[in-house]
């Protein structure tokens, strides 16, 4: 059983005997990991408050938990879900700062860091993953998705509206892919290509994928050298599984889902994104019946890394309405 979401003083670990610390930094009080035995060591900052990592059990495939799943600080619950190839020690810069006065709980997707795929990968499987983890959660949680992150919790909160209180997306689009009606995307031909040079040529394609996410922004250089030390902090993503997940990122059209949900959204486009063009970003926050459009000046494919200022600020506001 999963031990998240307990108060302070009360937490177990589901750690399995032996493993190691994870060095996210030890907090002000009590601290434990929950990793695998040889596991890489999770790279994430130190949060305000009590901070512990557990691991979901029940895995049906491979080595991995079901759903590794690190967490920090006390009060509503709040996940955040990564970007496609990433893992959740991507976002050890906001955790400090959301952890003063959220329970924040940083997911490695399926098939990414150190949880399990699911078979067969779909994006229904992945929210299906998402939600058995937190079905314990008694409160109804805010998600944070970044890019492939930001198309889980969209459709996380269409599926489970109970579960789902309110959205944060973060370089979302409800459609990666361009079609007759929808300009605002990758052209299909594009991502194929990509596709076939990740079978080939495997490491090279993925940091060529993470030259893309920073192209154009003008903090490129720093935002490029953080996401290149995350990459293969927690070991190598497998290739079929990131092919897979390219193919649910290729199949996915959220349209029609997008104007069926009523959670409160904040919706954060960068100005010089290339992945998920601003208009693409724009068109969300429109049809999401309750949502609000931050556009980020120069700010590329991760502005929570880039502007890190205008993104807290914007994300604080958001969080603190409710």
């Amino acid at each position: 059983m999963s031990p998240m979401g307990r108060p302070e003083g009360e937490y177990r670990s589901a750690q399995h005997e032996g493993s190691p610390e994870s060095p996210m930094g030890r907090p002000e009080g009590e601290y434990r990991s929950a990793q695998h035995e040889g596991s890489p060591e999770s790279p994430m900052g130190r949060p305000e408050g009590e901070y512990r990592s557990a691991q979901h059990e029940g895995n049906p495939v491979g080595a991995g938990p079901a759903l590794h799943v690190e967490s920090a600080g006390a009060g509503p619950p709040l996940v955040l879900l990564h970007g496609w190839a990433m893992h959740g020690g991507l976002f050890a810069p906001l955790v400090p700062f959301l952890a003063r006065r959220h329970r924040v709980h940083v997911v490695d997707l399926p098939g990414h860091g150190h949880s399990a795929a699911v078979l067969p990968y779909t994006l229904d499987a992945i929210v299906a993953r998402l939600d058995a983890a937190f079905a314990h959660e008694t409160q109804s949680m805010t998600v944070l998705g970044w890019s492939f992150g930001a198309t889980a919790a969209l459709r996380w909160a269409r599926l489970c509206p109970a579960r789902v209180a309110r959205l944060v997306l973060v370089g979302a689009t409800p459609r990666f892919v361009a079609a007759a009606d929808w300009i605002p995307a990758m052209a299909p031909e594009t991502l194929a290509r990509f596709g076939d040079e990740l079978r080939v040529a495997y490491r090279l394609t993925l940091n060529r994928f993470l030259t893309l996410q920073v192209q154009g922004s003008a903090e490129g250089r720093a935002t490029l050298a953080a996401l290149r030390a995350a990459l293969f902090a927690r070991g190598e993503p497998p290739a079929d599984v990131l092919a897979s997940a390219l193919a649910v990122l290729a199949a996915a059209d959220l349209r029609a889902d997008v104007r069926a949900i009523g959670a409160p959204a904040l919706v954060v486009t960068g100005s010089r994104d290339l992945l998920t063009p601003p208009a693409a970003g724009a068109w969300l926050a429109g049809a999401l019946p309750r949502a609000r459009l931050v556009a980020i000046e120069n700010a590329a494919h991760a502005p929570f890394l880039s502007h890190r200022r205008q993104f807290d600020a914007a994300v604080a506001e958001f969080l603190d309405a409710a």
